[in-house]
């Protein structure tokens, strides 16, 4: 009889985290994108505390246990970026230069893009996701720092398409995996295919 502990299989955190960050990218983006005024949000406040802001944050944690660090490095801090904003709007927004949010979104940006250099050993579907979103951060600073309505309204789309990423990641991770081949591809490169860091 063997002596080898069986290990209970971890769930994988990917599509929880992925749909919290998605969904309430996406809802800020409509009003950055002027697809809705600023009276929607009240709602995007709420998602970002409660989706974006804790479940991804969970999703963090429990890629501890799994040996990721590039997945709980990317769900607690864009966990934490959704937590960080909404408290921004309820209680500070009028207390802060327009400059300053700028750096704000800018180093935003840069934490991004060098997880986006992270991710070249990654599925091509979550290399676009960082791809865009950096984009899209530095989008929304350039605005915040020229006073420029195009540049705002062009990072709402960018977030737009950042969200749509992260959605149908989320969707491939949790498809692929519950009927146990590939739904949905992915683009993981042949060269690096062991070397997936998030999914």
């Amino acid at each position: 009889m063997s002596n080898t502990a069986v290990l209970p299989k971890l769930s994988n955190p990917a599509p929880l985290g992925l749909a919290g960050f998605a969904l309430t990218t996406w809802l800020l983006s409509m009003i950055n994108a002027g697809w809705f005024s600023g009276d929607g949000m009240g709602i995007v406040l709420a998602c970002a505390l409660a989706y974006g802001g804790t479940a991804q944050a969970i999703a963090g944690i429990m890629e501890l246990p799994r040996g990721n660090t590039f997945g709980a490095t990317a769900f607690l801090s864009y966990g934490a970026f959704w937590w960080s904003f909404a408290l921004f709007v309820l209680f500070l927004h009028d207390k802060v230069s327009a400059a300053f949010v700028g750096w704000y979104l800018f180093l935003w940006g840069a934490f991004t893009f060098y997880m986006w250099l992270a991710t070249f050993r990654s599925p091509r579907a979550l290399q676009a996701i960082f791809l865009a979103l950096w984009i899209t951060f530095f989008l929304l600073a350039a605005g915040e720092w020229t006073g420029s309505s195009a540049l705002h309204v062009a990072g709402g789309y960018m977030g737009l398409v950042t969200a749509v990423l992260a959605f149908y990641l989320s969707a491939a991770a949790l498809m692929n995996e519950v009927y146990d081949r590939i739904v949905l591809p992915i683009g993981e490169p042949r060269i690096f295919k062991r070397h997936a860091v998030l999914l």
